[in-house]
C-alpha cells in the first residue's frame, strides 16, 4: 500500500501544518547538515517489511510513521507497507535477511516477538541483528498489580507473593512476560503461570473475573484498561519495569513516576541491588522487548549517509510539537530514542553469553516445563 502524500491525514493536525512546523524546525539546523542531507539521493520508493499482518500492532506504528518519515526525507519518497506475516514476524525478518537491498530502499520493523527468537536461539530463525543497523527505536513499558485482596497496601501485596502461592494467566514462558517471570521469580516470589492465554487482554480478564492473584499489561494496556480497576479498588499496583535511560540504567518510567521499579522493590525485600545470571537475563530480555520494543532497521551495508539522513529527518520532525501532539495519543509518554544510542542499547541487550543462556535454559525447563 502506497502512502498517499496528498490525502487528507487522519491524525489531528493536517499535513500542511505539520510540513510548516517541519519547516521551522529545519531551519534551525545548521547549513552544513542542510547542505549534507540535500545532496544525499534518497530512493524514490522505500519498501518498509512489516513482518505482521495489517491491523496489528507493529502495522499501525509503521503507518503512524510513514507519513512523517516522507514529508521530512529530501524528495518526499513514497513508502510502502509491505505486510508479511507468519511465524510470529519470524517469516517475514527471514525474507528480510535474505532479499532487502543495501539502497536504503527496504527497511524492516521489528518487535518484542522479533528480537526474542533470535536470543534465544530459535531454529526458524535465519536472521542476524548484527546484520542490521537501528534508525530508530520506540519503547514502551508496563506494570505489575494485585489483587486487592492479597493487601491492603503494595508493599502488603508483595510480601503476599513471597509466602503464597499465586496466579498469574500468561500466553508462554518465552514471550511479552519473560522477563516478568523472571522479575517475580527473584523477588522470591511462587507463581503458578497458567500459559494459553490468546493476548495479554485475556489475562487481565482472567484476573478480573478472580482467576488470576496477580497480573501484567502493558503501558497503553494499563493506562486504558486497568487505571480504572485501580481507581475502584479492584486492583493494586506494585510496581513498574522501567524504563533505560541514554546510559543504559533502568530508571522509573515516565508513565508511571509514583511507582517503584523491580529494581527498586527488589532492594526493598533483599536489602541489595538485583545483580547475577538471572538479573542479566532479566535485564537483557527487558531492553529488547520493552526499552526497545519496535524497531526500524536497514542492512548494516545502507551507506553511511543514507543512514545519517533517516536519523537526521527522524530526529526532526519528533523534536516538533506536531509530531509530540499526536505521538501521545500512539506512543504514549515516551519520546522515541534514534541513532548510536539504540544502536549501543541494541548491541549490549542482544548479546547473550553462554553463562546467562545456559542458565536461562535450565530455569525455562524446571518452573515452567518449557525448552529452549
Amino acid at each position: 500500500m502506497l502512502i498517499n502524500k496528498t490525502s487528507t491525514s487522519p491524525f489531528s493536525l493536517g499535513r500542511l501544518n505539520k510540513a510548516v512546523l517541519l519547516g521551522i524546525a529545519i531551519s534551525g539546523l545548521s547549513l552544513t547538515t542542510s547542505v549534507q542531507a540535500q545532496n544525499v539521493e534518497v530512493p524514490g520508493n522505500i519498501k518498509w517489511t512489516i513482518p505482521f499482518g495489517v491491523g496489528g500492532g507493529t502495522d499501525v506504528w509503521a503507518r503512524f510513521f510513514s507519513p512523517w518519515f516522507s514529508e521530512s526525507l529530501p524528495g518526499e519518497p513514497s513508502i510502502m507497507i509491505d505486510n508479511v506475516p507468519g511465524g510470529g514476524s519470524i517469516n517475514g525478518a527471514n525474507l528480510f535477511a535474505v532479499r532487502a537491498e543495501s539502497d536504503g530502499s527496504n527497511w524492516l520493523g521489528t518487535s518484542a516477538s522479533t528480537q526474542y527468537p533470535a536470543m534465544l536461539d530459535d531454529q526458524r530463525v535465519r536472521y542476524d541483528y548484527s546484520e542490521w543497523t537501528p534508525i530508530l527505536a520506540t519503547p514502551t513499558g508496563g506494570v505489575v498489580y494485585g489483587q486487592p485482596n492479597l493487601g491492603a497496601s503494595a508493599d502488603e501485596i508483595i510480601d503476599a507473593l513471597l509466602e503464597q502461592p499465586v496466579k498469574l494467566a500468561a500466553q508462554n514462558p518465552t514471550g511479552v512476560e519473560l522477563p516478568v517471570l523472571i522479575a517475580l521469580d527473584m523477588l522470591g516470589a511462587d507463581v503458578e503461570a497458567v500459559f494459553g492465554m490468546r493476548s495479554r487482554g485475556e489475562g487481565r480478564l482472567a484476573f478480573e473475573r478472580g482467576e488470576a492473584d496477580i497480573d501484567f499489561q502493558t503501558t497503553s494496556a494499563y493506562l486504558s484498561n486497568v487505571e480504572p480497576l485501580v481507581e475502584s479498588g479492584k486492583a493494586v499496583p506494585l510496581f513498574s519495569l522501567g524504563v533505560l535511560n541514554d546510559e543504559g540504567k533502568i530508571v522509573r518510567d515516565p508513565a508511571f513516576p509514583e511507582l517503584p521499579t523491580f529494581n527498586e522493590v527488589y532492594r526493598k525485600v533483599h536489602d541489595e541491588a538485583p545483580s547475577g545470571t538471572a538479573y542479566e537475563a532479566f535485564r537483557k530480555f527487558f531492553a529488547s522487548g520493552y526499552a526497545l520494543q519496535k524497531l526500524i532497521m536497514v542492512p548494516k551495508d545502507t551507506p553511511q549517509s543514507l543512514l545519517e539522513t533517516y536519523r537526521e529527518a527522524a530526529q526532526e520532525f519528533v523534536d516538533t510539537d506536531a509530531f509530540k501532539e499526536e505521538a501521545a495519543a500512539q506512543l504514549g509518554p515516551y519520546t522515541p530514542v534514534i541513532g548510536d544510542t539504540v544502536q549501543r542499547h541494541l548491541d549490549d541487550a542482544m548479546s547473550i553469553d553462554d553463562a546467562t543462556r545456559d542458565w536461562l535454559a535450565d530455569w525455562l525447563q524446571s518452573e515452567h516445563g518449557a525448552e529452549i
